[in-house]
């Protein structure tokens, strides 16, 4: 389902590795159609028209999932949206994929409260205001039950690939990547690259600063006194700067940062997990596999195999 004003990039990173995965299986795994508002040629973002489709009406309540390609943010007051249709979906059991400002939509049509769901981190904060019965996340992507949401762009491609492994095994799913010559399958729990400003919102420059001050001494982290220090205020006043806008102490911030800086690294590097601890600002290999696995349930060389 295409709304005009959609991203072509967004739409290809959706449909694509469906078809390539036909492709390599020798046979089709996926069927593709196209519905459009009457069946008329959509025209996207760069101006470039999709072919005509099947009008909204026609779409079938046995469908297995419906992918929703539409323009963020969402054109305000737009009486031709599917929402009607999207409704009858939603009850009927069809998987509905929202990919750019399909969540939003998705979420218009009240299909996805109670659910997780993400979109495009610049919609982030005028999403949670309109929508507070969805349970949004920064993640890159959300496969809850039978609604797959993303942060639009390349983000669809990895949920694809996701989606293509549940169905068909992760050996076909990797060789999909490789068509695309890409490094890895990123993971849905990745967090989308949302600027620290935007993530902070409103918060305090001398917060800010803090944050960034972390983020630039990862291997070798500064103590709490250190950082007050950076940003002349006092130790209890950067403390609860931290409890009031991030709701965490500052050290168990900063000892996120670079749990999630390990991760990536033990995902998308070849580095010893010996060298990553220290990397990370870890004094020891044992340090770091005990607080890897209290923050994420597995220990770096489980991360690793997995």
């Amino acid at each position: 389902m295409t709304l005009p004003g959609f991203s072509l990039l967004a739409q290809a990173c959706a449909l694509e590795p469906l078809m390539v995965a036909n492709q390599l299986a020798g046979g089709r795994l996926y069927r593709v159609q196209a519905f459009s508002a009457g069946g008329r040629e959509v025209p996207s973002l760069a101006e470039l028209s999709l072919a005509a489709g099947q009008p909204f009406e026609t779409v079938p309540d046995t469908l297995d999932m419906l992918v929703v390609c539409a323009p963020s943010p969402l054109p305000a007051g737009d009486e031709s949206l599917p929402l009607a249709c999207l409704r009858r979906l939603g009850r009927s059991g069809t998987v509905l994929v929202g990919v750019g400002g399909g969540t939003e939509l998705l979420a218009r049509a009240g299909v996805l409260d109670g659910y997780r769901a993400t979109l495009p981190w610049q919609r982030f904060a005028a999403f949670t205001r309109a929508f507070p019965r969805v349970r949004l996340s920064q993640q890159l992507f959300e496969i809850d039950r039978d609604r797959l949401t993303c942060g639009g762009g390349t983000a669809a491609m990895d949920m694809m690939m996701t989606l293509i492994a549940a169905h068909h095994g992760s050996e076909l799913a990797e060789r999909v990547s490789e068509h695309f010559v890409l490094e890895r399958i990123r993971m849905a729990d990745e967090p989308q690259q949302v600027p620290l400003r935007t993530r902070l919102g409103h918060a305090p420059a001398q917060l800010v600063d803090a944050v960034q001050l972390m983020e630039a001494n990862i291997e070798e982290p500064l103590t709490t006194h250190e950082l007050a220090e950076h940003l002349g205020i006092s130790r209890r006043q950067l403390e609860r700067l931290f409890k009031k806008y991030l709701q965490a102490v500052p050290g168990r911030y900063y000892l996120d940062l670079r749990l999630q800086e390990a991760r990536r690294l033990l995902r998308e590097s070849e580095q010893p997990a010996g060298e990553i601890a220290l990397k990370t600002g870890f004094s020891s290999p044992a340090h770091f596999s005990t607080a890897y696995r209290n923050h994420f349930g597995v220990t770096p060389r489980e991360e690793r195999l997995s």
